[in-house]
């Protein structure tokens, strides 16, 4: 990419962010975790020398609790799109989740070489095609499926409906090419809301959580939890785990912060399962947030897609690399040499009751 490109890419980012957090407030779409909504409580006087990061998630050790979400159509960004995340996640010893609706199939990203990957699944209405792909993705090495339940219909995206838009020409949902189902055709407002309409299927419930489960070996993730509720369903219906996340805040307004409701979630599973956040960590304070409330790990989807336009490869491998380095950190000014140590005790947030201290 010629320098010119990435300044370009890099002002895209700029201004994208400062839109972001403008009208998270003004129009409720509260992606990013609330600036003040939790803080710091450090410990001192703790040997700090030495700090470990490591975490097992569904019996796989990575590097540190921080993995790439599903992000779609990554082409868009970068030429080498989805291969290109693969080889930086596994390069940082981390977890990609490969998109349903990639430019790039689930044979290719594992061509990319050794790393551990899930795959992200909508439920179309020919299960046929379900199933076939679910299988793809087991027998390409993929480790668990990050089932997506929030998204019946799309949410109103006013920009694609403005931009009308689509997939370029030259790029395919790889996963689904020789199905006839890889092309997205235009529409007046938004051909992927078009596209939704016509293959997702409306009827998902909790018996398709265990129809999956008779299909595949694969543990099932459930991504688009935000209420104890539907964690205790979840867990009911057989989900491996939890996914906090409120799909980018693009489906429906006035829903939380992933942060906001991340503890009742946790709450609800007893410790049953692990719980994800996905959605709204820009920086390593915001990992020790999530894990101080409960999370067993955070996933990352915009910062990860940024970097990938501003510098590709190179620029996820920069953005895993600058998260891990700040949580570090933050552990460390923090008191916490593991993530075990990483305690409710160590934030205050914005939403709890006046607190009773713990004794000393």
């Amino acid at each position: 990419m010629k320098r010119s490109q990435r300044r370009s890419c890099l002002r895209w980012y700029t201004t994208t962010m400062r839109l972001v957090q403008k009208t998270n407030g003004l129009l409720k779409k509260t992606e990013t975790l609330l600036q003040g909504s939790c803080d710091f409580r450090p410990r001192i006087l703790i040997d700090v020398s030495k700090i470990d990061m490591t975490t097992t998630v569904l019996g796989f050790k990575i590097s540190m609790p921080i993995m790439v979400a599903p992000t779609a159509m990554q082409k868009m960004a970068h030429p080498e799109g989805e291969y290109a995340t693969a080889r930086a996640a596994s390069a940082a010893g981390t977890i990609m989740t490969l998109s349903s609706w990639a430019t790039s199939s689930v044979e290719e990203v594992a061509s990319t070489g050794p790393g551990i990957r899930f795959f992200q699944l909508y439920v179309y209405k020919n299960r046929k095609v379900v199933e076939q792909l679910v299988r793809r993705a087991e027998k390409a090495g993929f480790k668990a499926i990050a089932l997506t339940v929030d998204t019946p219909r799309l949410g109103r995206r006013e920009s694609d409906i403005k931009n009308r838009f689509t997939l370029p020409p030259n790029l395919t949902l790889k996963n689904f090419e020789g199905l006839d189902l890889g092309k997205m055709d235009e529409a007046n407002d938004s051909g992927l809301a078009s596209y939704v309409a016509g293959q997702i299927d409306r009827t998902l419930s909790w018996k398709d959580v265990q129809w999956l489960q008779t299909i595949t070996s694969m543990p099932i993730l459930v991504k688009g939890v935000l209420t104890g509720e539907d964690a205790r369903i979840a867990i009911q219906a057989g989900a491996a785990g939890i996914i906090v996340s409120n799909h980018g805040a693009r489906q429906l307004d006035y829903v939380p912060a992933t942060i906001s409701a991340l503890e009742e979630v946790v709450k609800a599973t007893q410790g049953r399962v692990p719980v994800f956040l996905d959605g709204g960590v820009r920086r390593g304070t915001d990992v020790f947030k999530a894990l101080a409330l409960g999370a067993s790990g955070i996933f990352i989807g915009r910062p990860v897609v940024f970097s990938l336009a501003a510098e590709g490869e190179a620029g996820v491998r920069k953005v895993l690399q600058m998260l891990r380095d700040e949580f570090e950190l933050t552990m460390a000014l923090s008191g916490c040499r593991s993530l075990s140590e990483i305690t409710r005790n160590h934030i205050v947030t914005e939403w709890e009751t006046p607190r009773h201290l713990p004794r000393l």
